[in-house]
């Protein structure tokens, strides 16, 4: 083996675990947001909920399934399967209906998101309500940044000296400033749902074109736009990060990362069809 030849080996090796360690703590924020949702469902909907309530609230762990499904047939199509493997009929029809099912979830999410912005819209302000202490022992939690408490006698005036307050649930209240807070995530969300659908689906695309052995300028665009997306994304982290949700945006980073190495599968495949056609 040649130097250069060991040197690319080399470096896809490291490649290599560089994404199985990415979809490993991706794993990690999976089991985080799991148990944050629980936590804020927990405020939200003790008194029971709708089974749409319920989806709505566990939005962002049933969008990392549908993602990591995505992830798990795009690694298939693109490193893991061989080109007599992926040709197989119940192979094919095996990774389309795993794709399907991700984008039920994917829309699941993008439903809940529109669905949250037009209920926010929805909120007014609470008529009457000028101290959080008037709601003390009544089965209502303070939030503001997603973060709730229950409302106590004891604790009533360490949330807020605001007289101007917001039932974002019948049993979670904000004040002015979470009240201005909520609404910025919430579009934010929105965003970066409709962003991240739109990725997937050029990554898709991208995938497909390989797939016919199509490595011309069509596919160069596809992934470029893609890159761009990844900018806006990467921006949406930021905005968490700032408001102090360290998580969200490591979360962005990790996704982005994951669907990088999609991209390094593309790249090495490219270079195999480039040798197998002489090009």
């Amino acid at each position: 083996m040649s130097q250069l030849e060991s040197e690319g080996v080399e470096h896809n090796s490291r490649r290599q675990w560089i994404k199985w360690l990415v979809y490993s703590l991706l794993l990690l924020n999976f089991a985080f947001y799991l148990f944050q949702e629980i936590e804020i469902a927990s405020h939200a909907l003790r008194r029971g909920g709708t089974l749409l309530q319920w989806a709505q609230e566990f939005a962002t762990t049933i969008d990392e399934l549908g993602w990591f499904g995505l992830l798990f047939v795009f690694e298939l199509e693109t490193y893991l399967l061989s080109d007599d493997a992926y040709r197989k009929r119940r192979v094919r029809w095996s990774l389309l209906l795993v794709r399907l099912v991700c984008y039920v979830l994917l829309f699941h999410t993008l439903f809940a998101r529109v669905n949250g912005w037009s209920d926010f819209v929805a909120v007014s302000q609470a008529p009457g309500l000028f101290d959080l202490c008037q709601l003390a022992g009544k089965d209502i939690s303070f939030s503001s940044n997603y973060i709730a408490d229950l409302i106590t006698v004891e604790n009533c005036q360490n949330f807020s000296d605001s007289t101007t307050y917001y039932f974002l649930d019948p049993t979670v209240v904000t004040d002015q400033r979470g009240y201005e807070i909520r609404q910025q995530l919430t579009w934010l969300d929105l965003q970066d749902s409709v962003t991240w659908i739109l990725v997937v689906f050029l990554i898709d695309l991208a995938v497909r074109l390989q797939n016919r052995n199509i490595i011309d300028q069509r596919l160069t665009i596809t992934l470029l736009i893609v890159r761009l997306m990844y900018g806006l994304l990467l921006l949406h982290g930021a905005f968490w990060v700032y408001l102090g949700h360290w998580v969200w945006g490591w979360d962005q980073f990790l996704w982005i990362a994951g669907f990088w190495a999609i991209e390094g599968n593309l790249s090495e495949w490219k270079s195999e069809i480039l040798e197998d056609t002489g090009g």
